[in-house]
Parts: C-alpha cells; structure tokens; sequence
C-alpha cells in the first residue's frame, strides 16, 4: 500500500468547509495577538480563544485532547517553550516572545495554526528569530503545489532558515497531514532533500509549521508532560498554516 493509499485527499467541496474552520482559528489568532500584551496572563488568553472559537459555532481541537488531556483550547509558549504550552497564571512581561498555537473544529473539519507575538519592546534578534520562522513558512508554502514531491515541502524550509541565519530547527515535532482529525498522515519535516517521497496532488492539505530556536534545536518535555522547551533554554518561534493544494496552486486557509 503506497503512502498516498492512506492520505485523504479532500474535494473542492471539503477544502471549502477546511475553510470555514480555518477561519475561526484566522480570527481567533487575530484577536489574540492584539490581546497578547505586559500584564495580561496566559489563562486570560485562554479563556478569550474559547469564547471566540465557540462564538463561531466551533469546538477548541486541544481541549482534552492526548494523554494526559491537553487542558487548554490553545497552546501558549513563552520564550524557551517551543510548542505545547499550557496556558497558566503567568503574566506576559514587556519583551516576551509567545507562540500562540490554535485549533478549531467545524461541521467535522479541523483548522490549525500558530503565531508568534512579540510582547512590548522585544530584543531585535528574537524579532528576526520570529521573522526567520514565518519567512520559512511561507516558503513552505510556496514549494506545495501539485506534481511536486512531498520533501520539497521541507527542504523549501531548511534553505529559508539555513539562508537567514545559525538557527536550530527541530526535527522531532513536524508538520502533519489535517481533515477530520487533527493529526492524519503524511508527517510533514522542517529539513530535508527535494525531490522524495509522494507526489503531492491537488486536494491535500497539510498543516505546515516550522519551529525555530536561537540556538540548539535539543529540546526537553517539562514536568507537565506537555511543554516542551528549549535544553539550552534559547527562545524559540513557531508560525503555522493549514494549506490546500487547489487547481490554482497552494491555498492558505488558516487567514481570518
């Protein structure tokens, strides 16, 4: 059974609904940067990504999510945490860096992407760790298109990353095929050769969301079992779409 045999190629018709919930984590990330500022704590951003997924009509894809169930509707990474943050009492203080990872599900379909978010007057270089990540993204992005071999995805990052900079890129966490789970193959690597695996094809989407760290890309899980942060404790930056493969090339359908 080749690889594709097991991905889930969505019709015209299902990337629209995709759209819909993507859309809902577009706005929801929206409201959250502005929200995002000194004195405010993770849990109020929490409890505002909740209110604003479920005004839409939609349910937090992190809710209870995993073993142990994720206990938040969004993933809040400061600074050393690269991904899987839980949101807590911690005031956000004027030079923090945030990651802010949101899902949503509607009618069935799952959204899924990830900002990061310069609280106040943030060091240059963690601004340009952050530019790094989201410029790699859309490169990313730009190397999704139908005909194209699935590592072109990846190897597209790589350079972005590997162009701008000495930065570590984590290879343990990947981006990931996405439809009516949250996670569904293929697994989708930040590094890599051109050229490998399957043939992408109009109709697969995939969450793409490189992860980016100023200085190692060894990381540690916290004693929480979900966070996971730097081992050298450098601060990191996460940006993250979901994108379809349409006639017309890659659509980004994570935008409010």
């Amino acid at each position: 059974m080749g690889l594709f045999d097991r991905i889930e190629l969505k019709t015209p018709e299902q990337v629209a609904l995709m759209r819909e919930a993507g859309r809902v984590v577009g706005r929801t990330l929206d409201l959250l940067r502005e929200a995002a500022v000194p004195g405010v704590t993770l849990k109020q951003l929490d409890a505002l990504a909740e209110e604003s997924i479920r005004s839409h009509g939609a349910v937090p894809s992190f809710l209870g999510y995993g073993r142990p169930p994720f206990p938040a509707s969004i993933c809040a990474s400061v600074n050393e945490v690269v991904v899987h943050g839980i949101p807590d009492d911690r005031v956000l203080k004027d030079g923090d860096l945030l990651s802010i990872d949101c899902g949503a599900i509607l009618a069935g379909w799952h959204g899924d992407a990830a900002i990061t978010v310069a609280v106040g007057t943030v060091d240059p270089a963690m601004l340009e760790l952050s530019r790094v990540c989201e410029a790699s993204l859309h490169a990313g992005i730009a190397a999704m298109v139908d005909g194209g071999r699935l590592s072109d995805i990846g190897a597209a990052v790589e350079a972005a990353i590997e162009s701008a900079g000495d930065y570590g890129i984590l290879e343990d966490y990947t981006g990931h095929g996405i439809g009516t789970s949250m996670h569904m193959d293929p697994q989708v690597p930040n590094y890599g050769e051109p050229g490998k695996g399957p043939r992408l094809k109009v109709g697969t989407v995939l969450a793409i969301e490189p992860m980016i760290t100023a200085g190692s890309a060894d990381t540690v899980v916290l004693a929480d079992d979900w966070s996971v942060a730097t081992a050298d404790h450098s601060w990191s930056a996460h940006w993250e779409h979901t994108v379809a493969i349409t006639p017309e090339g890659p659509q980004i359908l994570t935008l409010a």
